[in-house]
């Protein structure tokens, strides 16, 4: 029984991540190495690296709203549109914050910020799809890298690497996400996206403690 009224059958949505995959393949590849790209860069410093991985958030927020959301989730859900405009806000926040206004810089420090980001990027990349693939709905009915739940827990991974005091703005829809992703999980028993919810409030928590820090410091 779902845990919550949907417009469309489980079979329907699964139905969805098939026909995205199989449209955009091998972008999925493709995608898979810009994360890993940004990881690097946030490892191995350059005068660009901070806005590299910006442009590269940014991207993937712009994709997930206009073709995963709005041109093939919104063939089975209205509130598609609605999640469209929201992942292309964020889209264009961080743009605004991490490449025009250069707000904030990143780092694999040690400490339990970044360890902690470093996990969920782990799990985004690596974790997520063997969990999927092993409780049986596998490629290509698994939401890949750079569909709405594991880039949501990617983001805040590279979140928790933020060096400096972090614009909480752009917690705001990562949150709301992992809030929505994670009731949406727990109906239709996608459960690698049961981390959504840990992951946002924790990262949100977290991000929140970090700015205090930096600010009494």
């Amino acid at each position: 029984m779902a845990l919550i009224a949907t417009p469309f059958t489980q079979e329907q949505f699964l139905n969805v991540f098939s026909q995205y995959n199989n449209t955009v393949f091998p972008l999925q590849i493709f995608f898979v190495i810009l994360g890993i790209a940004a990881l690097g860069l946030a490892i191995k410093k350059s005068q660009l690296s901070d806005r590299i991985i910006f442009l590269i958030l940014s991207f993937f927020w712009f994709w997930i709203g206009i073709v995963y959301h709005i041109i093939f989730f919104s063939s089975i859900n209205p509130l598609a549109y609605v999640f469209g405009v929201l992942f292309t806000v964020e889209a264009v926040f961080l743009l605004y914050f991490g490449v025009i206004k250069k707000q904030v810089e990143f780092r694999l420090a040690q400490n339990v910020y970044a360890i902690i980001g470093l996990l969920l990027i782990i799990y985004s990349l690596i974790i997520y799809p063997l969990i999927g693939t092993y409780l049986g709905h596998g490629y290509p009915r698994l939401p890949t890298f750079g569909l709405p739940c594991p880039t949501t827990i990617f983001t805040f991974g590279i979140f928790l690497m933020a060096d400096k005091k972090f614009p909480l703005l752009l917690l705001v829809i990562p949150l709301i996400w992992s809030i929505i992703g994670f009731f949406a999980a727990l109906s239709f028993g996608i459960t690698e996206d049961y981390m959504l919810l840990v992951t946002g409030v924790t990262g949100t928590a977290l991000i929140i403690m970090k700015n205090r820090k930096i600010v009494e410091i």
